[in-house]
């Protein structure tokens, strides 16, 4: 976990590729304008071979049902870090994604997630206009190591789809669950917002509140919590994991 440009995810990718040479991307963002674009091509000639790509902007306890099943089934045997570095922050919240929090200084939501929208038509809308990236998956090699990017965009995912902080948590939670004891090691990427000025906004005060409580259920998760600032980490629980740097 870290700020904005902390290093936070260049470390935990730098993490995932010393654990194993095939690592699946959980990313929880969508481009949908030519800045994201530009953002997500950067970040995949970062990540080069070995790296294959899951986008979930929603629904990650089932995302990671799914993941965990097809290792399962591939009867993975997984050594190395258990539980992997929990809010360590990337994505790097960029104001033309994650939008409605203007108290952060962003604006405007480009993720084809409309105000007033029901979760279950963005559910519906996720799960079924994907086939193309299921089949992809289905026949990529099965990954040796997890990264999800980035908890404070799926936070800002759920909040424009007004769900409440109760209805948010209960979705943590659940992510909680599944990181307690997961089948190959995961790594978990998140910001921290709450060391600044509070936020003018009630939005994006709210964003703030809803985030900080995420990421403390997270890192009771997690064997691992690592704060990145200056491009450094600072062991937070657990130590640092071996092969972060």
């Amino acid at each position: 976990m870290g700020g904005t440009r902390s290093g936070k995810s260049g470390m935990a990718q730098r993490w995932a590729e010393a654990v194993a040479p095939q690592r699946l991307y959980l990313a929880t963002c969508r481009a949908e304008d030519e800045e994201m674009n530009r953002r997500v091509a950067r970040h995949q000639a970062m990540r080069g071979p070995g790296w294959h790509c899951l986008e979930e902007p929603l629904d990650l306890a089932g995302a990671f049902d799914r993941i965990f099943a097809d290792v399962a089934q591939a009867g993975a045997t997984v050594t190395g870090v258990h539980g992997g570095l929990p809010a360590c922050v990337s994505a790097d919240m960029p104001a033309e994604v994650v939008g409605k929090v203007p108290g952060l200084g962003l604006s405007g939501v480009q993720l084809g997630i409309k105000p007033g929208m029901r979760p279950e038509m963005l559910s519906e809308m996720e799960h079924g206009a994907r086939p193309e990236q299921e089949a992809a998956q289905q026949s990529a090699p099965k990954p040796g190591v997890l990264l999800l990017d980035c908890i404070s965009l799926w936070i800002a995912n759920l909040l424009a789809c007004d769900l409440g902080q109760e209805d948010i948590l209960r979705k943590v939670s659940a992510l909680g669950e599944r990181l307690a004891a997961p089948p190959l090691p995961v790594a978990v990427v998140s910001a921290e917002t709450g060391l600044g000025l509070v936020p003018m906004s009630p939005l994006a005060r709210a964003f703030n509140d809803v985030l900080g409580l995420a990421n403390q259920e997270l890192a009771r998760a997690c064997h691992h919590v690592v704060f990145v600032s200056c491009g450094l980490p600072l062991p937070l629980k657990g130590g640092l994991p071996e092969g972060l740097c």
